[in-house]
């Protein structure tokens, strides 16, 4: 279904880390948004004529509005402009695209839920809707800022990583379930590639079902630019090769369907 750009209005915003950044918007993406999918946010800059992709974070149908918490990569960049608007300007958004995670299929198993860096974000709304057994939730950051872990306790066993040691587990999400003991039935996981890696090879070694949701730089978020592919198993119907397109396929993938 072919998605229309509409003007979302800012409800709120904050900054929640360093260069981490939360905004909520009214936007009628919100009506039909699952956990895992994306909203492609356009700046106001007519320079800049392509939107960023920005995962959601939190839906809140009821209120008709969205929860986005991003990243300010760099100054002169649509991040950048983001973080400078407040309550009540408008936001040219198009959404929700990509598809979402299948959590209908953890209903009584045990699950992880991870996430690292800003791909901890999309891990709540994941969380929060989630039915399973056993709701294992562990993040993994650079240090003492765990935005979002408050949330996160509310909707599942919490497990923290920091590179830095400063708290929790120090390393990566993976010493985090090593030094806890813990086991799962699925994994579902959002994050960069080397992390997502490690979580795809664990899963396969140990006959886990598991889908990850893969971070890439995109441009039209439609699937008709072919600029964000991944390598897969099987030939994509579009280009008639071994890819598939991130933002059209994707984000979310079976880990074994994926080269990462």
């Amino acid at each position: 279904m072919a998605r229309k750009k509409e003007n979302a209005v800012v409800l709120s915003q904050e900054r929640i880390a360093e260069d981490i950044y939360s905004m909520w918007i009214k936007t009628d993406a919100a009506s039909e948004a699952k956990p895992g999918q994306f909203i492609s946010m356009y700046t106001n800059d007519g320079a800049k004529l392509l939107p960023r992709p920005i995962s959601i974070c939190e839906i809140d149908k009821s209120e008709g509005s969205l929860r986005v918490v991003y990243r300010v990569t760099g100054k002169n960049t649509g991040t950048e402009e983001f973080s400078r608007m407040k309550a009540g300007d408008i936001i040219p958004v198009i959404g929700p695209l990509g598809n979402g995670f299948p959590y209908e299929k953890a209903e009584g198993k045990r699950v992880f839920l991870m996430g690292g860096g800003i791909g901890v974000p999309p891990i709540l709304e994941l969380a929060k809707q989630m039915n399973c057994e056993k709701k294992q939730i562990i993040m993994g950051y650079r240090n003492a800022e765990t935005f979002l872990r408050d949330e996160f306790e509310q909707n599942g066993e919490v497990y923290i990583s920091t590179e830095d040691g400063s708290v929790g587990t120090k390393g990566n999400v993976m010493d985090a379930i090593r030094e806890n003991g813990l086991n799962a039935d699925m994994i579902y996981a959002c994050g960069p590639t080397p992390m997502l890696r490690a979580i795809k090879e664990y899963a396969e070694a140990n006959g886990i079902e598991c889908y990850i949701s893969l971070e890439e730089r995109m441009a039209c978020g439609i699937g008709a630019c072919l600029a964000c592919v991944c390598q897969t198993k099987e030939k994509d119907h579009h280009s008639n090769v071994n890819n598939k397109r991130i933002c059209k396929d994707g984000p979310v993938f079976l880990s074994t369907e994926v080269e990462i």
